[in-house]
């Protein structure tokens, strides 16, 4: 259900801001969204997994707070954000 190290350098790499980059707004909401894939996954083959599912209503919230915080301060990096990771809103 977790995103291996690999696969985090890899958003790491294509979302951050500059180098060494770890907490921009871009990069958590990117991981984030790694996150819930995975989860949305599992929850395919495990339906009554309630814990799990309270865990990802919290990162769905988490996510959704950070992309309203991106749009406040900039629209255009908010919609490059959204189409590239293919989140719809």
């Amino acid at each position: 259900m977790s995103i291996t190290a690999e696969r985090k350098a890899e958003l790491l790499k294509q979302y951050a801001i500059k180098e060494g980059d770890t907490g921009s707004p871009e990069v958590q909401v990117a991981i984030l969204t790694e996150r819930i894939n995975n989860l949305t996954d599992h929850f395919k083959g495990h339906k009554k997994d309630n814990h799990s599912r309270r865990g990802l209503l919290k990162m769905v919230s988490s996510r959704r707070s950070l992309l309203d915080y991106v749009k406040s301060k900039d629209e255009e990096r908010y919609k490059t954000l959204i189409t590239s990771l293919g989140i719809r809103r």
